[in-house]
């Protein structure tokens, strides 16, 4: 079975696919129907999926995407101060955020929950779903690769593509927006200018 498209309201489900964040995150993949059923997702590259979207295959068999369970961390506080610091921190690092009313969690990452702790919230390691907020960029993609001028690449999770465009960590978006990110000196990287 191949799901190639992605429908509204179809008038019954054949079944279910559990997916954890990475999984979804890919347009491309083999898996198994919470049945056992053998399946591939053939998805336009960058589309995301999220928890309830429904696929179809060629004969209209329709599958529902479930978030599976996975490691994640969430940190709790009621002072939305707090939050929103943690909330700042994490995303200058691009982790994808699953935002709550006085709560965020983020995939289970040991360095990144001393991290929060350190600013003050209670932070707990748990097994949920994983739905973060999309990005405010359009959000279907989440990983993306950085074209750096200044020597070195790497990827972010954070829901939009970009490229750098000068030597000052100006960025460029597709949408036409620019952002800026703190660039590492190119001493840092042996480098001369």
């Amino acid at each position: 079975m191949q799901l190639r498209r992605r429908i509204e309201a179809p008038a019954r489900i054949d079944g279910g696919l559990s997916l954890s964040f990475e999984q979804r995150s890919r347009s491309r993949l083999r898996a198994r129907l919470d049945d056992g059923r053998e399946v591939g997702i053939l998805l336009p590259r960058g589309e995301r999926l999220r928890d309830g979207d429904l696929l179809a295959d060629e004969q209209g068999e329709v599958i529902q995407i479930r978030a599976a369970a996975e490691p994640i961390s969430c940190a709790e506080a009621d002072d939305p101060l707090l939050l929103m610091r943690a909330a700042y921190h994490l995303g200058n690092r691009h982790v994808a955020l699953q935002i709550e009313p006085g709560r965020l969690c983020w995939l289970h990452d040991h360095v990144l929950d001393a991290m929060v702790s350190g600013l003050g919230l209670s932070v707990s390691a748990v097994q949920a779903p994983f739905e973060p907020e999309a990005g405010a960029y359009g959000g279907a993609a989440i990983g993306h690769k950085h074209g750096h001028g200044h020597g070195h690449g790497h990827e972010h999770q954070d829901g939009h593509e970009h490229e750098h465009t000068d030597g000052n960590g100006a960025v460029g978006h597709g949408d036409g927006s620019r952002s800026w990110h703190k660039q590492e000196s190119p001493v840092d990287h042996g480098q001369r200018r």
